[in-house]
């Protein structure tokens, strides 16, 4: 007799513990429901605290009834290297410099987008120009005064 009731309160907390464990899981499925009215976060550019790079913020902002937070600030850093003329976020593969364009003065390059920041907006190739250098006169290899070897120190200095 003791035996049937020690195999019934078994039997009754093993139905009580499988219940508790499928409410639960209820309850989970309910909020990512509730996260799914949220819309995705949109991310603003990377403003440096100082200057043009380095350390500084980006905003996301996003939109749903039921979201507990529309609007978040987050860290990011522009790399101080980066051509700022293409973007702070934008890194770009440049091709070797043109030929010399004599009619504008100026020689072209084109780059191919290596690596954006984090929701950047970068366009896929960009091109960059500069000004023609002016030929300098070079010397003439006998003009070139030479370079004389290395000079012997005495241990005893």
């Amino acid at each position: 007799m003791q035996q049937q009731w020690m195999c019934v309160a078994l039997l009754a907390l093993l139905v009580i513990t499988v219940t508790l464990a499928d409410g639960g899981k209820t309850e989970k499925q309910g909020k990512k429901e509730r996260k799914s009215d949220c819309g995705e976060w949109q991310w603003s550019v990377c403003v440096a605290n100082e200057g043009d790079c380095g350390l500084g913020t980006r905003e996301g902002t996003r939109s749903g009834n039921d979201c507990k937070q529309t609007i978040k600030t987050q860290r990011c850093k522009i790399p101080c290297n980066w051509k700022k003329q293409f973007g702070g976020e934008c890194k770009y593969d440049f091709q070797a410099w043109g030929e010399c364009d004599s009619s504008t003065g100026v020689k072209t390059r084109t780059g191919m987008l290596k690596r954006a920041l984090m929701d950047a907006n970068c366009p896929g190739t960009v091109s960059a120009t500069k000004p023609c250098a002016k030929p300098k006169g070079k010397l003439q290899d006998s003009q070139k005064p030479k370079r004389e070897g290395k000079k012997e120190r005495n241990p005893t200095d």
